[in-house]
């Protein structure tokens, strides 16, 4: 992947969301290339492993894939974000904002980047309006709680959440 602006975007991905989707999508357009970046992040307690989570990504970027020319990678990353980025001959981190809440922390995170490699620009995408208010982690809980994730998450998404939570291993489990 040399050709072009080639992008990042990394993340969770437990589960991917429709606001997820969204920012791929449109992340498409900035970029040439775009590499998402699935972080190990066990830390999290994940509900999904990491194999799990690529292939969800696999599987819906490849509903995006329409002949416009870019490329959509999914690559899974366990180490420093900047050296997943460096690795992958990127230039440009891409990360989603749904509310003033995230700002904090993503402008200190692109100032940690920035310091690592100041050759790399990180690009702020809003989250649409429809999707401002979704997270992964309310999607787990409410899913868990039995309610509708159906708006939240793609359809395949939504049979594996309610699948996973279904099994009496995972019934115990507490998701951030």
């Amino acid at each position: 992947m040399t050709n072009g602006r080639v992008g990042v975007y990394p993340g969770t991905f437990d589960p991917v969301t429709n606001g997820h989707m969204d920012i791929i999508d449109r992340a498409t357009r900035i970029v040439d290339q775009l590499v998402i970046g699935v972080a190990v992040n066990a830390g999290k307690g994940p509900l999904f492993s990491l194999d799990e989570r690529v292939e969800m990504l696999e599987e819906e970027v490849s509903r995006l894939r329409n002949g416009d020319g870019t490329r959509i990678r999914v690559r899974p990353f366990s180490n420093l974000l900047m050296h997943f980025v460096e690795e992958v001959g990127a230039t440009i981190i891409l990360r989603g904002l749904r509310a003033v809440s995230d700002f904090e922390y993503e402008f200190q995170m692109a100032a940690m980047n920035t310091r690592l490699n100041n050759g790399v620009e990180t690009v702020f995408l809003m989250a649409s309006e429809n999707h401002q208010f979704i997270a992964s982690r309310f999607v787990k809980e409410v899913a868990r709680l039995g309610g509708d994730i159906a708006s939240f998450v793609p359809g395949s998404v939504k049979a594996r959440t309610v699948r996973r939570l279904a099994d009496p291993d995972a019934a115990g489990r507490t998701w951030d």
